[in-house]
């Protein structure tokens, strides 16, 4: 059996004292964290049914839903608890610790619920009256869609929609000329009825997410279901949502790496207790100790580079200019070097552990898959250095989307 629960063994993604964590809100995520340790035995129980079957059984997707886990960012004025970014990494990474396919579902859902402060509050109620509003998005590719009355017409197909299989919308990004560069991306927000799952999520990490392709063929989306890819204007005060919507999608899913490292420092310290085929303690080992030691040390480092990097951002997102163009430069290479350091980190563990870390009954088997799936997303790549650097030595970015 694997272990049935994680508690987050690292410091959690809290900003430094003296911090302005969010203008006007207080920084809350007290029950959602609750609701997450007390999910964990209902976890456990389904965990083989992530890899059998690819996705979340529905009772756990139902029951994150119905504790409110996939809507960490919705505006308050709409009924959400709109968490700082501090709040909601932190949920983020405590789901990711009790399992990594959990925490990535919830980043991505919760991350999604943030359309609130951008498109019609008439919109956004209707589609999250339902207490089990799931909004799976993708955007590793660009779809077509044609300028009609009212509307689009949309088609295309999409990578990696975490979620799918549980979704009640999609959004995809999609560019009246999707063969031009230089065309406008569109932000479409097709519904689950017109969308077909391409069942094709056969992976050696993050296997519970479902992240299935999926596509559209030729389907209208009315106009306000519609808003810019770049550029838009929040329909909601909150600073959350004046901040580049590209940065925060980033730091939406940073908690996960961690949350899956944290936890894995748990398991291994569980682990350790046995003997593993000797007279002595695995945790008796000084190398072992040295190596828990260490992996503290960097995640711990980690954290306070991101706390670092949002408050920065926070701080330049209303003045603009090249502080701001910096601040999000960070934030992406924050991302990176938080999730090569997660990877290290597990990788570190399992080495230690043995030959008992190549067993699917090992917790540390599993966190070694999902930490180096989660590490491969865009968001966190390692051109996120590139980008950084180039800043750093006086050149332009070499890309709009950071």
């Amino acid at each position: 059996m694997r272990d049935s629960s994680h508690a987050v063994e690292t410091d959690e993604l809290t900003p430094r004292p003296g911090s302005n964590v969010m203008a006007g809100a207080p920084d809350r995520g007290h029950r959602e964290l609750e609701a997450v340790q007390a999910l964990a035995p209902l976890i456990a129980a389904h965990r083989n049914a992530f890899d059998s079957e690819r996705r979340l059984p529905d009772a756990v997707f139902a029951a994150l839903a119905d504790a409110g886990l996939f809507r960490l960012w919705l505006p308050q004025a709409l009924g959400g608890p709109e968490l700082s970014p501090f709040a909601f990494a932190r949920v983020v990474e405590a789901a990711s610790a009790v399992d990594g396919s959990v925490g990535w579902l919830v980043g991505n859902g919760a991350g999604m619920s943030r359309i609130g402060g951008y498109l019609d509050q008439s919109v956004v109620r209707a589609w999250y009256a339902d207490p089990r509003a799931f909004v799976a998005s993708a955007t590793g590719a660009v779809g077509t869609a044609t300028v009609v009355a009212g509307g689009y017409r949309l088609s295309g197909r999409w990578p990696f929609g975490s979620g799918a299989h549980h979704a009640t919308r999609f959004m995809v990004l999609a560019s009246v000329k999707p063969d031009d560069p230089a065309s406008p991306l569109l932000c479409c927000y097709p519904g689950r009825e017109d969308v077909t799952i391409l069942d094709n999520w056969h992976v050696s990490g993050l296997r519970g997410t479902g992240s299935c392709d999926f596509e559209v063929r030729d389907i209208l989306v009315p106009a306000a279901h519609v808003h810019p890819f770049l550029g838009l204007r929040p329909t909601q005060p909150g600073l959350l949502y004046r901040m580049p919507p590209s940065s925060v999608f980033a730091w939406s899913i940073c908690g996960a790496p961690l949350g899956i490292a944290s936890g894995a420092i748990t398991s291994f310290a569980e682990l350790a207790k046995g003997r593993a085929g000797s007279r002595a303690a695995l945790r008796d080992r000084e190398i072992v100790q040295a190596t828990v030691g260490r992996t503290r040390a960097m995640l711990r480092a980690t954290h306070a580079f991101l706390i670092d990097a949002m408050t920065e951002l926070m701080a330049a997102t209303d003045i603009g200019g090249q502080r701001l163009v910096l601040a999000r430069a960070d934030i992406r290479l924050a991302n990176a070097h938080a999730a090569e350091t997660a990877t290290s980190v597990t990788e570190m563990l399992a080495a230690s552990a043995g030959a008992v870390a190549i067993f699917e009954t090992c917790a540390l088997e599993r966190a070694v898959g999902d930490v180096r799936a989660a590490a491969k997303h865009i968001a966190m790549s390692p051109n996120n250095y590139i980008t950084a650097g180039r800043l750093a030595l006086g050149l332009d970015p070499g890309t709009a989307r950071f």
